[in-house]
């Protein structure tokens, strides 16, 4: 619904039109949304261009980092408390094209659109919830891995901008434009230190310490046990609420196991490139039980400030947090012993027990 028309028109010429009938009034009215983006995006760039385009964006970002799954969107909307620091939220990742200009009226009139939660699992969402700048991205025409949710049935999209390391000079020069150009809209619209989470991001490593030197990353990680029957849901879930054609539900799980193995990979190789300085590791498990604690720790290590000055945020935070129902995935005996076997070094190196399943 957030493309812009020539956007869309791509999306739908690449994957040959391949729209299951049911969802074809879907494809129409997204066409009509994607001609009222278009010229929304026009009348934006005509009026806050030149100031836009003039905004610097630093180079010292924050990446939250680490598979689907495994708390990276509690890290962001913990760190999405602290006034100081600048998250990309819902509307303005799911409205790139225009936020500028359209945001107070949607947020007045049209809030009933959004969900109250995301439909695979019980997280609250909202407009002002800090959202992934990945969708931002492939909704104003950049390739992305995550425009497969569109045509499930397909095989997956733009393979080469996951660690963006086999794209063209042209190609890569592109993306990098097309992220700094949304990230000046972003500081336009409200300056602070900008944190960024993406899944993606933790395969582009080497990519993104180059774009900005002074970047610090915070990588999360959880229990194998419970990340891979979680992301087989999310992806099962985004594909048939948002998909646009039928899909085979057997391919997910090599999906899942090969993704899982090359964004672990990836980061084994790139991270010697940042400075121990600048990168932080912690667990899912630990953020959850000890919120406070944990973002304290955090913020001492990456010197991200006062921390006081958001403890009873994170407080707050916590306590509401308490009653929180996770969703439960029994596994059967053959795919727990798939998973110690294939994600055998990711047990070993965050000191995860292969022998029990995680409440």
């Amino acid at each position: 619904m957030g493309m812009d028309f020539f956007a869309w028109a791509r999306l739908l010429g690449r994957n040959r039109f391949a729209i299951q009938w049911a969802k074809l009034p879907l494809a129409f009215f997204i066409t009509i949304v994607a001609i009222g983006n278009t010229i929304l995006r026009w009348l934006q760039t005509l009026w806050f261009g030149r100031r836009v385009r003039a905004v610097v964006v630093p180079d010292d970002p924050i990446f939250i980092i680490g598979h689907w799954r495994t708390g990276t969107t509690m890290l962001h909307e913990l760190m999405s408390l602290d006034p100081r620091l600048r998250c990309p939220t819902t509307y303005e990742c799911l409205s790139p094209n225009h936020f500028l200009l359209s945001e107070q009226v949607v947020r007045r009139f049209f809030r009933f659109v959004l969900p109250r939660k995301r439909p695979f699992d019980n997280v609250r969402m909202g407009f002002d919830r800090p959202q992934e700048d990945e969708a931002a991205l492939c909704l104003r025409g950049q390739p992305s891995p995550f425009l497969t949710v569109a045509f499930p049935g397909r095989p997956p999209m733009d393979a080469a901008y996951i660690d963006l390391e086999c794209l063209s000079p042209p190609q890569l020069a592109r993306w990098k434009s097309r992220l700094l150009r949304f990230l000046q809209l972003l500081l336009f619209k409200r300056p602070g230190r900008l944190v960024l989470k993406s899944p993606q991001h933790t395969f582009r490593l080497k990519v993104l310490v180059e774009m900005f030197p002074r970047a610090k990353f915070i990588h999360i990680v959880r229990d194998p046990y419970v990340v891979y029957p979680s992301t087989i849901h999310f992806w099962r879930t985004m594909y048939e609420t948002y998909g646009l054609q039928r899909f085979d539900p057997n391919t997910l799980r090599e999906y899942v196991f090969k993704t899982f193995e090359q964004m672990h990979a990836k980061l084994t190789a790139t991270r010697p490139l940042i400075d121990a300085a600048n990168f932080y590791e912690l667990r899912y498990e630990e953020l959850s039980r000890d919120p406070v604690g944990q973002m304290e720790a955090l913020y001492k290590f990456l010197e991200l400030g006062d921390f006081d000055a958001i403890r009873r945020a994170v407080e707050q935070y916590a306590e509401q947090s308490k009653h929180y129902q996770t969703n439960d995935y029994p596994l059967d005996a053959p795919t727990r012993d798939e998973i110690a076997r294939r994600w055998a070094d990711y047990f070993e190196q965050y000191g995860y027990e292969t022998n029990e399943i995680s409440a």
